[in-house]
């Protein structure tokens, strides 16, 4: 196989693998997976078998489904967005007077992976890490649906807790990852003040990761 030939089955192995975490909750078809990379059935079939002797895909039949050992990639990529993350989210913090946090997208559920709560302020809301919700719940989910254009964050407030008031922006630019900052409060927060900043903080953040990268 010519490095060419290695290149394309890599890069076809990724779009299988793709599809098939695209295909959210529900298993992927043989069929639909074919239709989605452009390949043959028997392409597909034949692409499978690495990732299945890796864990990254788990096949019954004809329907396949992601596995157990993206588990252990994503176990090693979340203390990396963290300690990536934790700068940022301090001086966001800091800034706003409010706790910040880094959330990412699993399915159609945002977690939060990362959370940084002001120094100085008597009151803030405890936002957990690992804490899971609608992305059509709270800023943080809602930010990673946001299309580019207008200001470039969203708001919500008490749909996550009574009282709280949120504001978040994607971060944008970073292949393979969903995700967005933003910071919670139980006072309201002055979007036209802080989403700005929380807009600088998914920008310097999305800087720092593609340069890592």
């Amino acid at each position: 196989m010519t490095s060419r030939e290695g290149s394309l089955t890599l890069d076809r192995g990724l779009a299988l693998l793709q599809a098939v975490a695209d295909a959210g909750g529900d298993a992927a078809t043989i069929s639909e997976l074919a239709v989605a990379i452009g390949a043959s059935r028997a392409a597909v079939y034949r692409l499978l078998v690495p990732l299945q002797e890796r864990g990254l895909v788990w096949r019954d039949g004809t329907k396949v489904r992601l596995g157990v050992g993206l588990l252990r990639l994503a176990g090693q990529v979340l203390p990396q967005l963290r300690d990536a993350a934790g700068p940022v989210l301090r001086e966001l913090a800091e800034k706003v007077g409010a706790t910040a946090h880094l959330s990412v997208a699993q399915g159609e559920q945002a977690l939060a992976v990362a959370v940084v709560e002001p120094s100085w302020t008597n009151f803030h809301v405890a936002y957990r890490v690992g804490s899971r919700h609608s992305l059509t719940a709270g800023a943080a989910g809602k930010a990673m649906t946001l299309r580019p254009g207008g200001d470039g964050w969203v708001t919500s407030t008490g749909e996550l807790e009574a009282g709280a008031s949120g504001v978040a922006a994607p971060v944008r630019g970073v292949p393979g990852l969903r995700a967005s900052v933003g910071v919670v409060s139980l006072e309201p927060l002055k979007a036209a003040e802080v989403g700005p900043q929380v807009v600088a903080a998914a920008v310097r953040l999305a800087d720092i990761l593609k340069t890592d990268g």
